[in-house]
């Protein structure tokens, strides 16, 4: 699978190569934060096939934790394009910045739903955890 994508003002442009490692919707209280409320759709793409072809993110990590995740973001408009997590070899692509998000296709399932909002919905048949899922 070939994906590419970009920010709302167009100054950050990526690629993306390989099969999603996986594909999902958080509801943790961070992504909240990002999305304006809503759960976060993302799909982890391999970190090797990933890269910007125009322009540089912006990076930011909370301080306060011992090992955060580093979101990547514009510098201009502000749209999250996706975040890295030590450890994980896949960069965790927002569903939302792809040209044409309907190549996501849906969730495998629906994670931190410990932080789920009331008005957050998630389809019947999801398999759903409250936190991260077992390896």
């Amino acid at each position: 699978m070939k994906v590419e994508g970009g920010c709302y003002c167009g100054a950050l442009r990526y690629q993306a190569e390989g099969e999603p490692l996986m594909k999902g919707q958080c509801h943790c209280r961070e992504c909240q934060y990002i999305t304006g409320g809503s759960p976060n759709m993302f799909m982890l793409m391999p970190a090797e096939g990933f890269r910007y072809a125009k322009g540089e993110p912006k990076a930011y990590a909370r301080s306060d934790l011992e090992t955060p995740v580093t979101r990547e973001f514009c510098a201009n408009c502000g749209t999250h394009i996706g975040s890295r997590r030590p450890g994980l070899p896949a960069f965790i692509l927002k569903a939302g910045t792809l040209d044409e998000p309907k190549q996501f296709g849906a969730p495998m399932m629906a994670i931190f739903t410990c932080d789920k909002q009331p008005f957050h919905e998630i389809p019947a048949a999801l398999p759903t955890f409250e936190r991260m899922p077992q390896r």
